[in-house]
């Protein structure tokens, strides 16, 4: 069922959401977010993405003007050097109408180093791919999960999902275009075992891998609002790293990868403005990204609030209420009803 997409505006602000807006966890790298949506419902998506979504009760797009100016902002606090923005959506970046707009907008930012961003491929084409790069999009993290094409389909929840263009498309940038590319796909333990050292194949036979690792295997994770594949069980970090060391030394490329291995290092983190247990007065602005859910901002418009746990959230839109903080880290903010 189609979701009502949400433009947000300038009495939203972009700082304190998981959904949209800019992500800062205290390093160099600060995660951009302008959409939502997703042509795939892949089936271990921790974020409950696409159209077989059942979570969800929005979808959000935020006009580039405002996120970049949002950006210029946070990457002045942040020092303004060697700074990585990194699209990376909730969704797929590549559903971003905006988004070679958005890579020259941030390209233009003093301080930014370096533009990557990540996604599953299903929308990307050579125009496309030329087009970024000439914005100045550095890096693609591009995931594929399968090479064998009906197990790649079933992963991505749909039979629409051309592993076959994904793969054309990983070759092309890495041949043709000043992008770097890596190869990031998500282990899925007795589903895509076998697939995993095909994976790591591909990656190096095209190049991947100019500037950083060719390779960023993902972990299988279980999320509250997140898809759980029946019967599959998520390894033990212990046990992931293990598989990835004998991996490493079968192929002889690195697989356990470390921030310094993109450049990333720890730098100040904005403050928190709000605090667990803190109640305060905000004012109810527009429908939250999961049912039960609404947006919220304080007085001090500084930050955006999620308040769960509403069982009517239409009709609080406008309203102000108060509400408790449960959750404040990393500058996302989730709070309930006071």
């Amino acid at each position: 069922m189609a979701r009502k997409l949400i433009v947000l505006g300038e009495d939203i602000p972009l700082i304190g959401s998981i959904a949209f807006g800019l992500i800062d966890r205290g390093t160099n790298l600060i995660q951009v977010r302008p959409s939502t949506q997703c042509p795939l419902s892949c089936i271990f998506c921790s974020t409950d993405a696409g159209p077989n979504s059942r979570w969800r009760q929005v979808e959000y797009l935020v006009p580039p003007d405002l996120l970049v100016d949002a950006f210029k902002q946070l990457a002045i606090f942040k020092g303004g050097r060697k700074l990585e923005a990194h699209i990376d959506t909730v969704g797929d970046p590549l559903t971003y109408p905006h988004l070679v707009e958005l890579v020259s907008l941030l390209r233009e930012v003093p301080g930014v180093e370096v533009i990557s961003m990540q996604t599953h491929g299903v929308l990307l084409t050579e125009k496309l791919a030329d087009d970024l790069a000439s914005a100045g999009l550095s890096r693609v993290n591009l995931s594929i999960d399968a090479l064998d094409p009906e197990l790649a389909k079933k992963m991505a929840g749909t039979q629409h999902y051309d592993v076959t263009h994904a793969c054309y498309i990983a070759r092309y940038i890495a041949e043709n275009t000043s992008m770097d590319i890596i190869i990031t796909p998500l282990w899925l333990p007795k589903f895509n075992d076998a697939e995993i050292p095909k994976l790591i194949e591909f990656a190096l036979k095209i190049g991947a891998g100019k500037q950083v690792p060719a390779l960023g295997i993902q972990k299988y994770e279980m999320h509250k609002h997140g898809r759980k594949v029946k019967g599959v069980k998520p390894q033990t970090w212990y046990q992931f790293y293990q598989e990835l060391r004998l991996l490493e030394k079968r192929f002889k490329t690195k697989l356990v990868l470390s921030p310094s291995d993109f450049g990333m290092f720890k730098c100040q983190p904005l403050p928190k403005p709000y605090h667990r247990g803190e109640v305060l007065s905000v004012k109810v602005v527009e429908l939250g990204w999961l049912r039960g859910e609404v947006l919220a901002v304080p007085p001090r418009r500084d930050r955006v609030f999620t308040i769960v746990g509403i069982d009517n959230p239409e009709l609080l839109l406008g309203q102000r209420i108060k509400a408790v903080v449960i959750g404040n880290k990393d500058n996302i903010y989730i709070a309930k009803p006071a």
